[in-house]
């Protein structure tokens, strides 16, 4: 590899890449300062392909988003409402698995459940919108909430953590979402989402979790007033807490929306940026099973780049996304089975149909 190499200041990086050695945040830096894009997605296609072969995996989901009214005002949201503001709605159970009816295919596998933290109801609203799938399609896996919810669930019903997760599980519950992580330093948070979970509250959340035996997932939302050294703080916090709980499916970062469709493209991450970003994350995070490529976020296309540079999943068909397309999203809201099939194979790998819990469906 080293004799393509056009920045010669990434040659220790590569060696200790080579030599399965741990990247420091130094080493990250250099990678982030580096122009040299093909040699960073080369060693972190290099990564990937030692820990996955060829295979990069999808599911077959359906996002559901209950509510979006929240009490919090994050500066980067543009799905949330106040409680008498016009769009804002909660769903009733009628209205629940009416949504649901409507989209639900045989071949779903997850229910990617996520919305407003939402003061005006009880903890147990949130409790019975995953009682009442389980109910109605109880061989269909429920992923669950941020951390940041369960922190709101907690001060809402005035439970410990541990005893929101409990009850959690008894609804139904098998795995949490890697949402409400944005950039896990405190300075970002006390500007960009000041009441939301706290970074430590964050970890905790999902360390009880893992430690209780399920498996959860991690995001990063990146791209708007952070520095490339929080970025590489972020991975460093969620690779230590791996080490010790081993708890974490992926990691995906996710490339910020600007609050509006006609939004300049000064305003939106650059194509440069998304695959530094996912290749550099491949490297950091050693003991990650999988670096995911969000295609709602950065688009079909560049997911499909994205899978040589060190990506493993491409996540999955979601049926309706709302979240990013209530801000500036360009991209489709979903994509069927047999388009990621083509994404996947156009990118020269084998795509590979899974469960919540990466667990082979099909191989194609």
């Amino acid at each position: 590899m080293k004799q393509f190499v056009q920045d010669e200041m990434l040659l220790p990086v590569i060696e200790k890449v080579e030599n399965n050695e741990r990247l420091t945040l130094e080493d990250g830096m250099l990678l982030y300062q580096s122009h040299d894009l093909l040699t960073i997605g080369q060693l972190a296609n290099y990564v990937n392909t030692k820990k996955n072969g060829n295979r990069v995996y999808f599911i077959e989901n359906l996002y559901i988003n209950p509510t979006n009214v929240c009490e919090a005002h994050c500066s980067f949201c543009g799905f949330r409402r106040d409680p008498d503001e016009e769009g804002a709605y909660t769903m009733n159970e009628e209205q629940l698995l009416e949504y649901v009816e409507k989209r639900y295919t045989p071949q779903l596998q997850e229910f990617h459940i996520v919305g407003g933290h939402n003061h005006t109801v009880p903890f147990d609203y949130y409790l019975n919108t995953v009682r009442t799938l389980k109910k109605n399609y109880p061989h269909v896996t429920i992923k669950s909430y941020t951390a940041a919810e369960v922190v709101f669930f907690a001060k809402l019903s005035g439970l410990t953590v541990q005893e929101v997760l409990n009850e959690l599980v008894k609804a139904g519950v098998e795995s949490l979402t890697g949402g409400g992580a944005e950039i896990l330093t405190e300075e970002y948070r006390l500007k960009m989402s000041p009441e939301k979970a706290s970074t430590d509250e964050w970890l905790n959340v999902h360390r009880i979790a893992q430690n209780m035996g399920m498996k959860t997932h991690s995001t990063m939302l990146y791209g708007s007033i952070e520095k490339p050294e929080d970025r590489l703080t972020h991975m460093l916090r969620v690779r230590e807490l791996q080490d010790e709980t081993n708890g974490f499916y992926v990691f995906i970062p996710l490339a910020i929306q600007p609050k509006k469709v006609t939004a300049s493209i000064k305003r939106r991450t650059s194509a440069f940026d998304d695959m530094k970003t996912i290749a550099i994350s491949r490297l950091m995070l050693d003991n990650f099973p999988h670096i995911k490529a969000y295609w709602i976020n950065i688009g079909t296309q560049l997911t499909q780049m994205a899978l040589n540079f060190g990506s493993s999943d491409v996540h999955g068909t979601l049926v309706e996304e709302r979240i990013s397309h209530a801000v500036g999203a360009l991209t489709q809201s979903a994509l069927t089975r047999d388009e990621l099939v083509w994404l996947i194979k156009g990118a020269g790998k084998q795509p590979v149909e899974r469960d919540t819990f990466y667990n082979v469906i099909k191989e194609y």
